[in-house]
């Protein structure tokens, strides 16, 4: 569970993190660290804006944690959910492409996680076409 810093990331994508979403994603990342495995977390500036955690795939958390930014959203009376433009941190590789497509359509730009996947090929491929910033860490936070 080391720290990571900005030197410690690999780019992947064709598109490249702006300066806010990797201080973005650095920020998720740690926060990641302290929740349930299967977490993705959405933040936006300096701060979380979703969370979703503990579920058997990582698409349900995805859309757990959209959907816990949208309630906000409805409570705040602001006009859309703080996720619009926000980064997706997730504490494991995504096994597939259904979890980061999750992320892109609840309105995140950027995205860190581990990779380690054996299709990793093919989730960064569904990166690019989504027009999403990707990058790994090489190391995670799951914790089984």
């Amino acid at each position: 569970f080391g720290r990571i810093g900005k030197a410690d990331l690999k780019v992947v994508t064709k598109k490249v993190p702006t300066e806010q979403e990797l201080n973005d994603m650095l920020f998720a990342w740690r926060v990641a660290k302290h929740v349930k495995s299967n977490t993705i977390i959405y933040a936006k500036d300096g701060a979380t804006v979703g969370i979703g955690a503990g579920q058997m795939s990582r698409i349900d958390s995805a859309r757990i944690a959209a959907r816990k930014a949208e309630d906000a959203a409805d409570i705040a009376g602001w006009p859309e959910p703080k996720t619009k433009g926000c980064v997706a941190a997730s504490d494991a590789f995504f096994p597939f492409p259904d979890g980061l497509l999750q992320a892109a359509s609840a309105g995140a730009t950027a995205v860190i996680q581990p990779g380690g996947s054996i299709r990793d090929d093919e989730v960064i491929a569904a990166a690019d076409e989504a027009g999403l910033a990707m990058v790994f860490t090489g190391m995670r936070h799951f914790r089984h």
